[in-house]
């Protein structure tokens, strides 16, 4: 499925995801997904909140967030989100103890299906979509920066489809990975496991900046 190119939109967007949302901006939050509705810029921030497990995608963060993007989706007044993360790292992922958890094959497609509706949400979004990273995000984490139309990232986040590292490939972040950088440079990723700086990532076109 190709990505299709938002509405355009300027440098204060991108300076957005730097700052807090104003004092007229609306919030929701909830054990695992934060809301910042910024009405006077019409930017919508969502905050993955489960530091102590990395921001995992678990079945409950895919269903949080999936709910919040539908109903984005839907919005007119929203021109832009911001994904975004609390704590160290962006994400790791899917919540590997979760999955070994899952007793049939059935209920582990169904899953990994989950993700992927997710992640084609956030392609599809009529807005445009940015990435704030602030930290390590790996396989379908990084798959989720892939997938959104910029990103932006702190020095110190790191990038990696590692789940070569556990005996796993992670062929589904490799479609995403591979609309943004170079072939040879996403199967070295994939292969390998080595995460990537910030710096190498916006070499590779990952990321923006």
């Amino acid at each position: 499925v190709c990505i299709l190119p938002r509405h355009w939109f300027n440098s204060r967007v991108v300076k957005h995801t730097t700052r807090r949302a104003s004092l007229s901006s609306s919030s929701c939050c909830d054990e695992l997904i934060r809301r910042y509705d910024d009405t006077v810029n019409s930017v919508t921030t969502l905050t993955l909140n489960n530091p102590k497990k990395y921001n995992v995608l678990s079945s409950a963060v895919l269903d949080a967030m999936q709910l919040q993007l539908d109903d984005i989706a839907a919005n007119d007044s929203i021109s832009v989100l911001v994904i975004r993360s609390t704590g160290n790292a962006f994400s790791a992922g899917h919540d590997l103890k979760e999955i070994h958890a899952h007793g049939t094959n059935e209920e582990i497609v169904a899953l990994f299906q989950k993700c992927s509706k997710l992640m084609m949400s956030v392609n599809k979004l009529p807005q445009s979509v940015i990435a704030s990273v602030q930290g390590i995000a790996t396989a379908a984490g990084c798959q989720l920066v892939a997938s959104c139309d910029l990103a932006v990232a702190a020095n110190e986040a790191t990038f990696g489809v590692s789940g070569i590292n556990v005996g796993l490939f992670c062929s589904t972040p490799a479609v995403a990975l591979s609309r943004n950088v170079h072939a040879k440079q996403a199967m070295h990723m994939l292969l390998t496991g080595d995460l990537i700086s910030s710096e190498q990532a916006v070499a590779y076109g990952l990321i923006n900046k």
